[in-house]
C-alpha cells in the first residue's frame, strides 16, 4: 500500500478546496496555487502548502489534480507560462478533472506523454459536500500506470471511481453526458418551481410534495432549497452550465446528432447570464424566469 505521496493541486474552487482537504486528512502532502487570496489562505488554514505558480507546486509531486473551469485553464496550468508539466518527474501523474471535450483531454495526455508523464482523464461529479468529504464519484480513463500512479489521491478524494477504458477522452465523454442531463433538469427544476410560483402556490410545499413524488429529480431536491432560501451563492455557477452545455452542443453539431432539450436549455443558462448572473448559482435560472415573468421568489422583494 503506497504511503503519503506529494500533492500539486490547481484550482481551489468549491469544488478544489473539498478535494485539497480530503487529500490531507489522508495524510498527503499538499500544495496547491489559485488566483484567488481568499482560496489559498483556506489551503494553508488546512495544512497545505501554497505555491506561487502551478511550477512551484508541481516540483516533485508525484501527483497532480487539475480542477480548474475549462481547457484554457487546464492548458494554461499544465503547458503555460510555469506550467506544471515541465516541472513534473517521469512516472508521475495528472488527474485532469475539469469538464473539457473528449479531443482536448486527448490532446492534453499526447502532450503529457512527451514528457514522460502520465495522464488521467478524470472528470468528477457529486458536488461540493461531497468534495468536502472524500466521496466524490470519478469517471476516469488512461492506462493502468496511470491508474496506479493515482490511485492514492483517487481513494483519498472518492468512494466511486469508475474505470472507463484505457483511452483518454472515454471519461469526458461520460462526464458531458452527466452534464447534459445535469443542465436539463437544473433548468426544468427551476422552470417548474417559478411555474409553481406563477400558480400561487406555496412553493415550499411544492417543493415538499415534488421531492417525494415522480417528478422529483437529484436537481430538483438539491437547487430548489436554493431559490426557497433566496440564497445564489455560488456552489455551482451559471457561468459552469453555458460551459458544459456549449460543450455538448458542439459535439452534437460535429455528429450532426440532434439535442433539442439540452438546446434550449443551454439557451436559459446563456439569458440568465447575460442578465448578469453568470457568476451566481445555477439555479439563478429561477430568478431569470420570474423576473420575466414579473414575479418575486425569495430574495427578490427588493
Amino acid at each position: 500500500m503506497a504511503g503519503p505521496q506529494n500533492v500539486a493541486i490547481f484550482g481551489l474552487g468549491s469544488m478544489g478546496l473539498g478535494m485539497a482537504r480530503s487529500l490531507i486528512r489522508a495524510g498527503h502532502n499538499v500544495s496547491g496555487c489559485d488566483i484567488n487570496a481568499a482560496a489559498r489562505d483556506s489551503l494553508a488554514a488546512a495544512g497545505g502548502k501554497v505555491a506561487s505558480s502551478p511550477a512551484e507546486a508541481a516540483k516533485g509531486a508525484d501527483i497532480v489534480v487539475v480542477v480548474v473551469v475549462n481547457a484554457a485553464q487546464t492548458e494554461d496550468v499544465l503547458y503555460g507560462a510555469d506550467g506544471a508539466v515541465p516541472a513534473m518527474k517521469p512516472g508521475s501523474v495528472i488527474i485532469s478533472s475539469a469538464t473539457v471535450s473528449p479531443t482536448q483531454a486527448k490532446r492534453f495526455a499526447e502532450r503529457a506523454a512527451e514528457k514522460d508523464v502520465l495522464y488521467l482523464d478524470a472528470p468528477i461529479s457529486g458536488g461540493s459536500v461531497k468534495a468536502d468529504a472524500g466521496k466524490l464519484t470519478v469517471m476516469a480513463s488512461g492506462s493502468t500506470q496511470a491508474f496506479t500512479a493515482a490511485r492514492p489521491a483517487l481513494d483519498a478524494m472518492a468512494d466511486t471511481v469508475y474505470e472507463l477504458g484505457d483511452a483518454v477522452g472515454i471519461g469526458s465523454s461520460f462526464k458531458i453526458v452527466n452534464q447534459l442531463l445535469a443542465g436539463v433538469h437544473i433548468a426544468a427544476a427551476c422552470e417548474a418551481i417559478t411555474f409553481a410560483k406563477s400558480l400561487d402556490l406555496d412553493i415550499s410545499k411544492v417543493f415538499e410534495v415534488i421531492s417525494k413524488s415522480a417528478g422529483n429529480s437529484w436537481m430538483f431536491e438539491n437547487r430548489i432549497p436554493h431559490v426557497l432560501a433566496g440564497d445564489y451563492t455560488p456552489h455551482s455557477a451559471v457561468s459552469i452550465f453555458t460551459k458544459d452545455l456549449g460543450i455538448v452542443s458542439d459535439i452534437g453539431r460535429a455528429q450532426k446528432f440532434p439535442l433539442p432539450i439540452a438546446s434550449a436549455a443551454l439557451q436559459l443558462f446563456l439569458m440568465t447570464e447575460a442578465a448578469g448572473m453568470g457568476r451566481d448559482d445555477d439555479a439563478s435560472v429561477a430568478r431569470l424566469l420570474a423576473q420575466i415573468a414579473g414575479l418575486k421568489l425569495p430574495g427578490m422583494e427588493d
